[in-house]
């Protein structure tokens, strides 16, 4: 079966993908020089209660529905992914221990070397890993046998649906992030937790006691006690979107050594001058101008064919005057981040919604009138709660090394959404350091950093409040440019114009018009719909496969300049 009747794209990495471009590397929050990848070609077979459905190739880390995988099939929800992978450990690699690192397999993995179960894990966006050196072998088989049960509903699933269309997108299952080894000697760092301030960084190292931190530009040193430092530089640059400055370091602790890196930042909120709540960045007000980043790519899915990608995106917006992406519904590959810290992007980041949606109750009313409901009762299975709390749980751990990554929602439009206060209570103490924005479009409670607002069948009407205001999503103006649209037949998107002239009049109309007069009643931030076109969906700045930029960046770039100097007058903030 195949995923689905949509014309196949590739983006430019896609058509020049190669086995040998696979293997970058993947944690550059922690860098070591023991680096092994497993990417590439490996054996799949797939069953159906017994029946053998596919038996070939598959390359990793490419979901079997994408193109770039070599399979291009979706398989009934029943089957069972069986992966197979032969390896030997290069000559010098192997220190004290040697760790296997899955970074996102969807859903269920069972993983098994030289026959030995290793374990099996759970969610289908964190990263997982496991100490190998007890089961090596001079030659050494791998498995992974995936179960993805998505229409239960209950683990976290995004937008991804088996009948595909209009805002749900082709499914992934299996593999489709990174897998790869490193060597490590006995005792070595396990993870690092960074609480920064405006004036120094504090530093926990998981796994190790004592070492020393350098700086790498200046050469400061640090001791790490008891896994701990606190790193305060003679130089202070402070991290934003305009001046995203990175303290790069090495880390020395025994016989590990691993490079990282941190930023000096802070985010709030409060009041400006004249006494308008606002969102902060590093003590000031701050306007964050940003766009809808689902992360899908249409020879890869979920799965970009390079990294470079994420760069390509990011570096695109940046163009169009943008300062932040909101991520939506979407747990990227750590390699996103990174690049958002280093090119300057704020991110908004979506936890992953689970539960069943309801086009009625979650789009229909609310978009109607129906903005507010007790929600305390709703999605009441004990299941379905605790697996969303442990998926946001390993999502804010992902992420919260990034400095760029300053604003956390929870529930998206009502999509498995329940007792939002007593789920932003627990978040706070997860980090307290980000924006929490509880119930992004509708739905609201009592207990959230922001008021946070989806307006696209009518003009954007701002009434203000207590609280800072946050557009979090809006526009979605669909133009499909020739010869770069997934589905001919089917158009999804909020305004329908036939051509880039009319689409940009009408973008400018839009921000002109609505959205900077509503900056004086308090608006902070901004999301417009979307980065990119998704399959059905053609509302994005950017083609699906990238080729096409639908707006003029110079106008776009006047529009961020009309909007920042509206909100510089309205709050009287410092220039960034």
């Amino acid at each position: 079966m195949k995923t689905a009747d949509l014309i196949p794209l590739y983006t430019e990495e896609g058509e020049s993908l190669s086995d040998a471009s696979i293997p970058f590397y993947p944690r550059p929050t922690m860098v070591r020089d023991s680096f092994l990848s497993l990417n590439g070609e490996w054996e799949l077979s797939v069953t159906d209660r017994g029946k053998p459905l596919y038996n070939g190739t598959i390359r990793v880390p490419f979901p079997p529905e994408s193109l770039l995988s070599g399979v291009d099939r979706m398989f009934p929800e029943a089957a069972s992914l069986l992966y197979e992978k032969e390896f030997t450990l290069p000559e010098g690699f192997l220190r004290s221990r040697v760790l296997l690192y899955f970074d996102a397999v969807d859903q269920i993995a069972t993983v098994r070397l030289n026959g030995v179960v290793l374990g099996t894990h759970i969610g289908g966006y964190d990263r997982f890993s496991f100490d190998i050196t007890p089961y090596l072998s001079q030659k050494n088989t791998l498995t992974v046998t995936v179960l993805d049960r998505l229409s239960d509903a209950v683990l976290p699933y995004g937008k991804q649906k088996r009948k595909r269309g209009g805002m749900w997108y082709t499914p992934v299952s299996g593999i489709w992030q990174s897998v790869w080894l490193e060597s490590v000697p006995t005792e070595y760092v396990h993870g690092i937790s960074t609480e920064a301030s405006l004036t120094e960084a504090r530093i926990a190292f998981d796994g190790i006691k004592d070492g020393v931190l350098t700086l790498t530009e200046s050469g400061e040193s640090f001791p790490v006690v008891n896994g701990r430092v606190t790193v305060s530089p003679r130089d202070v640059h402070l991290w934003s979107p305009e001046t995203p400055y990175l303290y790069y370091y090495t880390l020395q602790a025994g016989d590990d050594e691993i490079r990282s890196y941190f930023a000096l930042r802070t985010v709030s909120v409060g009041k400006d001058k004249s006494g308008t709540p606002r969102l902060f960045l590093n003590g000031n007000p701050y306007f964050f101008h940003g766009v809808l980043d689902q992360g899908y790519f249409p020879d890869g899915l979920l799965t970009p064919a390079s990294p470079s990608l994420y760069t390509k995106d990011i570096e695109a917006m940046k163009a169009l005057g943008f300062n932040m992406l909101r991520k939506h519904i979407k747990l990227e590959a750590e390699y996103f981040y990174y690049e958002c810290d280093r090119l300057g992007m704020a991110v908004f980041q979506d936890m992953v919604n689970n539960g069943r949606y309801s086009f009625l109750f979650d789009t229909a009313l609310p978009t109607l009138g129906l903005k507010k409901l007790d929600d305390r009762r709703r999605h009441r299975k004990k299941e379905q709660r605790e697996a969303f709390l442990c998926e946001a749980e390993k999502t804010v751990a992902a992420v919260k090394h990034h400095p760029s990554v300053v604003y956390y929602t929870i529930f998206n439009e009502g999509w498995g959404q329940f007792s939002a206060d007593e789920v932003t209570g627990i978040f706070r103490t997860l980090d307290q350091s980000r924006i929490i924005d509880a119930t992004s479009g509708w739905f609201w409670q009592k207990d959230s950093d922001v008021d946070s607002l989806h307006v696209y069948f009518k003009p954007v009407r701002i009434t203000p409040s207590d609280r800072p205001i946050v557009l979090s999503e809006f526009g979605g103006y669909s133009y499909k440019p020739a010869g770069h649209v997934s589905n001919t037949k089917k158009t999804y998107g909020y305004r329908l114009f036939s051509d880039r002239e009319k689409l940009e009049a009408a973008v400018a109309e839009l921000y002109r018009n609505e959205v900077i007069p509503a900056v004086k009643d308090g608006l902070s931030a901004d999301v417009y719909t979307q980065v990119s076109d998704i399959e059905d969906e053609t509302n994005g700045f950017l083609s699906y496969d990238r080729k096409v930029l639908k707006v003029d960046p110079d106008l776009m770039q006047k529009i961020a300049a009309e909007l920042f100097s509206e909100f510089q007058k309205h709050t009287k903030a410092e220039r960034p």
